[in-house]
């Protein structure tokens, strides 16, 4: 009895000793790990597989296996060591390592995009160009470059070529040479799905799609997209965005959408596809800078997301998107508008409302509402397919995106969401919502600015919804209560100050002004004081969901 009471007794001293000899320093990384995957809640994102027949199941689970390739093409464009980390995160077993490798993941690098890329993960800075650039490039070394060699110019600013140097050269590959290997294996994943298509136009998309990965060239293929008709797939899929490139806003990011359209709800939202010509003609801007060159096309469908890949899954989910970009599309067919509903559930649900509780004032707080939510995202999204496009400056014909380089997204997104709002109260004026919607967009949308700002401000939407949040404030559009931490809409003075800002934003972009639009960045895209006050409250909830799709899980079973 005496020997197992001293041996008890043993072990009990030799694992204090063990306790005690445990590295602070290494325990604390493992939870600063943990609390950074925490900001992640999991939500299953689910999918009604009924509505599809044999054949369709086919189809999506071809594009599912090519959305994956996507993932891994993503990941060598984002940053030139990731694949080196990953794989070095992976084939380790040391559980610091293993939290790491979820963080790693959910932010596709060692770069924390809630913080403005700050390094989680090793010490090295993530390069401006990411990974469409030499790493020590500079924005002197590549404008000199174009000046002494100016038949390069539309190679060099190309969305779809990545930039090289060699032996003190600098010269650009097309993205259908550079990333070859995997987009070849996407290509026949894409003409094997076409072959199970019983629908002709999305049969067509998805072959020409394919033929545009091998040729670098995607227009007939976004053409194809916008004529996808009768279909219950929608899917997109290749490079479109460009805001992992903060040297210029040049380079686009592979991504991935597949999903099944929403019938019910894609009908409801019709009736919002005629607005078009009025948004323009609506705009708080000279008549002469509005866009009527643009396609008048307008399509919305409402979909449930089966997968999503790419730029789109790095940290922040995507609630909806507004394609193609390419300004000739626009031109000769307009944009199509793609709302996430079951995405647009998960937020709601999980931060929205959350946020709202926290944020707004009592009186204020009642008019939050999902409609109130996903009505603004809808606007948002159309509100990208107006405005300045093309634009002549000095008589030159360019595009607002080339001449606002690295400060484009920024501003495209803060103009979205001001017209968002904007275009909501006009649908009140035509009687499209109702007079008692009007609150609701206010209220919904101020708490909403708290969602994207925690996304960092230095990201796109947060950098926008910043500018929006301190502009309105200084212009008392907004109040903010230092006793009880909350804020509130001045209903009366809102609207003359969102119609202020409108006409700032979309003037920088009518003029091409990138000195104008850096200014508006240095003044608003900042953390005011309440701005860092509320913040702080909301430091306990989920900034963002993870998604967990059905489709992986059906697919490791």
């Amino acid at each position: 009895m005496l020997k197992t009471i001293l041996n008890s007794l043993l072990f009990i001293a030799i694992a204090a000793v063990l306790v005690s000899c445990s590295d602070p320093k290494e325990d604390k990384k493992m939870e600063n790990l943990k609390d950074k995957i925490s900001q992640f809640v999991e939500v299953e994102i689910k999918y009604d597989e009924s509505l599809l027949d044999e054949r369709q199941k086919v189809v999506v689970q071809k594009l599912y296996e090519a959305s994956k390739i996507i993932d891994d093409l993503f990941l060598t464009q984002v940053y030139s060591k990731n694949v080196e980390i990953k794989n070095k995160l992976q084939n380790s077993s040391d559980p610091e390592d293993q939290l790491t490798l979820k963080y790693f993941d959910i932010m596709f690098g060692p770069f924390d995009r809630l913080k403005d890329d700050e390094p989680f993960y090793g010490s090295e800075a993530k390069p401006l160009g990411a990974n469409f650039y030499p790493e020590d490039i500079t924005k002197t070394e590549f404008e000199d470059w174009i000046k002494t060699h100016p038949e390069d110019d539309e190679a060099f600013k190309s969305e779809f070529t990545v930039i090289k140097r060699e032996e003190g050269e600098l010269k650009s590959v097309p993205f259908s040479f550079e990333y070859r290997d995997k987009l070849s294996k996407i290509s026949s994943l894409l003409k094997e799905a076409a072959d199970y298509s019983d629908n002709e136009s999305l049969k067509n998309y998805l072959v020409k799609r394919a033929e545009a990965f091998e040729s670098n060239d995607y227009y007939e293929s976004d053409m194809a997209w916008m004529d996808l008709k009768d279909h219950k797939i929608e899917v997109v899929i290749g490079p479109y965005e460009v805001y992992e490139d903060k040297l210029f806003n040049y380079k686009a990011s592979f991504e991935s959408f597949v999903t099944i359209v929403d019938p019910a709800s894609t009908e409801q939202l019709k009736k919002f596809e005629s607005f078009l010509t009025e948004i323009e003609d609506n705009l708080p801007i000279p008549d002469e800078h509005k866009n009527y060159e643009r396609g008048s096309e307008s399509p919305i469908v409402v979909v449930q997301e089966v997968f999503s890949a790419g730029d789109t899954k790095a940290g922040v989910q995507t609630l909806a998107f507004n394609l193609p970009n390419d300004e000739r599309v626009r031109k000769a067919k307009g944009s199509k508008k793609v709302m996430l509903k079951n995405i647009h559930e998960a937020k709601y649900e999980k931060l929205l409302k959350p946020i709202a509780e926290i944020v707004l004032t009592e009186d204020q707080l009642k008019y939050v509402s999902f409609d109130g939510f996903f009505n603004h995202t809808l606007m948002h999204e159309m509100s990208h397919g107006v405005g300045p496009g093309i634009i002549t400056i000095d008589g030159r014909k360019t595009e607002v995106k080339k001449e606002l380089k690295e400060t484009y997204s920024t501003l495209e997104e803060c103009k979205a969401d001001i017209l968002g709002m904007f275009n909501n109260l006009l649908m009140i004026d035509k009687g499209v919502y109702p007079e008692s919607f009007r609150d609701e967009i206010w209220s919904t949308f101020l708490a909403g600015i708290f969602r994207s700002i925690r996304f960092g401000i230095g990201e796109a939407h947060g950098g926008g919804n910043a500018i929006i949040y301190n502009y309105m404030l200084e212009n008392g559009a907004y109040q903010y209560d230092e006793a009880s931490k909350k804020v509130s809409v001045d209903f009366e003075k809102a609207p003359e100050v969102l119609r202020a800002l409108a006409n700032k934003v979309l003037m920088i972009q009518a003029l091409g002004d990138y000195d104008a639009a850096k200014q508006i960045i240095a003044d608003y895209v900042v953390e005011s004081e309440s701005m860092k006050i509320l913040i702080d409250e909301l430091s306990n909830l989920p900034v963002d969901i993870k998604p967990v799709f059905q489709i992986d899980k059906t697919n490791q079973l």
